[in-house]
């Protein structure tokens, strides 16, 4: 048997890939159908309502949509009808006229006012026509007034808007393109179409219910909604509202008008009088006053395609104009904004897009200051203490600032006192410059206002800043960057042998240092992460072991450089083992266990005492170096040459004595040869 040619292959499978998305979710349905027969769909049906979607796969496992439970039904797939005593619905709709066709969709209702309007004879004759037909519920769904007016003018308003449902050509689903609008035959008007990704298609944003039902002369789409005529831009719906009249004067404050009229397609969340009324008056005015942080709140409300509620059924990211995102989703009937069902009116059909009124305004990061930045984030507490200790202007006004924010459980013991000492603590937490930390590198020296240096240091796992990692995400605001951090930062005050000898723990060490000769090496520029030994490590020394190393001033230069690495080395940026190589030459292990920094397996007692050229960490043992032969180090296998001549060596003195281990003795020779060029 021939195969098809590659190319043939490549075309069937450009074909497949070429779907439309409501194409590609009604295969999807039809595949989990299959196995009640032929043409036969799976729809999910929301439970205590005639909601009906047809599946994608993920849907399809997670039975909700918005949320709301479904239950999967098996019906037959658009155009294909049952037969009595036969599986599945093998039998395709007969094919007649468009008016016969309305009454076998279920358009019954648009059939019927077809008649009364004279738009049966139209529709029953010769042309080529498409028609968005409202189902049944739809009609039944209009509110009497709006009802009564159309039918008790059958010949004009009826007629007219039967006509604004219809297209003079077939389209079918392939060609309802995404943001494209088509011409209706009222008066030449436009109908929207939207077709997402998630396979929904509206039209003028109703969702349509059942396509691509084929006549002889044309095609009938069933929708949810009788569609009115719209003619105005995004920016005259917000001129002709009355509770968007404070949006209205941000819009032409913020110069935004032009782009509201344009040419596009955009979601405008449009922020309602009541929406403004909730803010505090002074943010309020605040963010009205400064142009810049306004067109932020404005773009932040303006997101980049039109989006119709009903393509919504589960929850999902969108882009604004301001360059941030949006969590759009549902709730059973209510659309929600990042969680909250806080949109009071949708589907406000513009001729650029769609309008849905909310009533929370959303504030976005770069508008607000510091304090508004930390009420969402986990550093109350800290905001607390920079409130207590006066710090306040720097944290609301107009400098460009960067605020190091420990996280809350830095202080699960309660808040510290606010002295003096706190308050230039705290200084030396706030960072000149408005900072950005993918921006930030290692080595770099940042200056706070409390006129210290703070370093930069960053690790495979971790960014920090001096002691203090950064433990969230930036939040950027108008004019500070909030960094959370781990922990109450500890500016460096003077070098380790300054920081060594200030603290009466380490006496004992600071005399052997001196007396090693290494007091000028930890006094100069460096980055050293020193171990360093408390008096109680000495005093656990064996009497005659210390006197014999204090007295070796070679050996105790030894010892001590093995307690010294040339890289700062602080406890954030260890999360599993990290080995240091140490001045003496040999590593050292650091790990962290339930918190505690270990070296070589033994806990410190205090970790990351910052110098202005190193870190320290307290250590209540002294460290004593591993020996140099690898096989001896627990972290290293074995040389397989020097385990040889390990052995070749013993064994060359006792072939000597017995004549019987020489061949033994000759074979341990041929295998150093064998392993000499391998090592």
């Amino acid at each position: 048997m021939a195969h098809p040619p590659l190319l043939l292959l490549l075309a069937l499978g450009l074909a497949a890939a070429a779907k439309s998305p409501y194409q590609q979710v009604l295969q999807h349905s039809r595949l989990r159908g299959r196995q009640h027969g032929p043409n036969v769909c799976a729809v999910q049906k929301l439970i205590g309502t005639n909601r009906k979607y047809f599946t994608n796969c993920k849907q399809w496992y997670q039975r909700k949509i918005c949320g709301k439970s479904t239950v999967i039904s098996y019906e037959c797939c658009p155009g294909y009808e049952k037969v009595p005593g036969e599986k599945g619905c093998p039998a395709a709709l007969p094919l007649s006229n468009i008016y016969e066709t309305l009454g076998v969709v279920g358009s019954a209702t648009t059939q019927l006012y077809s008649d009364r309007s004279n738009l049966r004879p139209e529709i029953e004759g010769p042309g080529s026509f498409t028609i968005f037909a409202p189902s049944n519920e739809a009609w039944a769904s209009l509110s009497a007034e709006t009802l009564d007016s159309l039918v008790s003018n059958v010949n004009i308003e009826l007629l007219n808007a039967l006509r604004f449902h219809m297209v003079n050509k077939r389209v079918l689903t392939d060609d309802l393109k995404h943001g494209t609008t088509l011409n209706s035959m009222y008066q030449d008007l436009p109908i929207h179409i939207h077709h997402y990704p998630n396979g929904i298609v509206t039209v003028n944003c109703a969702r349509l219910l059942k396509a691509d039902h084929h006549a002889t002369n044309g095609v009938v789409h069933v929708i949810d909604k009788v569609i009115g005529t719209t003619t105005n831009s995004i920016q005259q719906v917000i001129e002709t509202e009355e509770s968007l009249e404070t949006l209205r004067a941000a819009v032409a404050a913020s110069d935004l008008n032009s782009l509201l009229e344009s040419e596009g397609q955009y979601t405008l969340l449009a922020p309602t009088n009541e929406a403004f009324e909730k803010i505090p008056q002074e943010t309020l005015n605040r963010i009205l006053g400064d142009p810049e942080a306004l067109r932020d709140l404005l773009n932040h409300h303006i997101l980049k395609s039109a989006m119709c509620a009903e393509a919504i059924i589960a929850g999902l990211t969108m882009e604004t104009l301001e360059g941030t995102t949006l969590d759009v989703g549902c709730s059973g009937e209510e659309l929600t904004l990042n969680g909250k069902p806080i949109i009071a009116n949708k589907d406000v059909l513009a001729t650029n897009g769609v309008v849905h009124f909310v009533n929370e305004l959303l504030i976005p990061d770069s508008a607000k200051t510091l304090f508004e930045l930390a009420q969402e984030s986990e550093v109350s507490k800290s905001m607390d203490l920079f409130r207590q200790a006066g710090l306040s202007s720097h944290l609301t006004g107009r400098e460009k600032v960067t605020l190091l924010a420990p996280v809350n459980d830095v202080f699960k013991d309660g808040l510290p006192v606010v002295d003096s000492n706190m308050k230039n603590l705290l200084l030396n937490h706030i960072v000149r410059d408005q900072l950005s930390s993918k921006y930030l590198y290692h080595g770099q020296k940042l200056q706070t206002l409390g006129d210290k240096e703070l370093r930069v240091f960053v690790y495979r796992n971790n960014l920090c800043i001096e002691n203090a990692c950064i433990a969230a995400h930036d939040k950027r605001g108008r004019f500070g960057t909030l960094f959370s951090v781990d922990k109450m930062l500890t500016p460096p005050s003077g070098s380790v042998m300054d920081v060594l000898k200030a603290d009466h723990r380490f006496s004992t060490l600071v005399a052997a240092i001196q007396s090693a000769g290494l007091t000028e090496n930890l006094n100069r520029p460096g980055t050293f992460t020193v171990f360093a030994p408390t008096n109680e490590a000495f005093r656990a020394m064996p009497q005659g072991e210390l006197n014999k190393l204090m007295g070796n001033a070679k050996e105790l230069a030894n010892i001590l450089k093995f307690h010294v690495a040339d890289e700062i080395l602080v406890s954030g940026a260890i999360n599993a083992l990290v080995r240091l190589k140490t001045m003496q030459g040999d590593k050292v292990e650091v790990s962290m266990k339930n918190n505690v920094v270990h070296i070589n397996k033994e806990p410190v007692a205090e970790s990351d005492i910052m110098a202005t050229n190193g870190v320290i960490y307290a250590v209540n043992s002294v460290l004593q170096p591993q020996a140099s032969r690898p096989q001896e180090r627990g972290d290293e296998p074995a040389d397989p040459a020097l385990e040889i001549f390990k052995q070749a060596s013993a064994l060359s003195k006792v072939s000597q004595r017995n004549p019987r281990l020489a061949p033994v003795y000759s074979r341990l020779l041929a295998r150093m040869k064998e392993n000499s060029g391998r090592f």
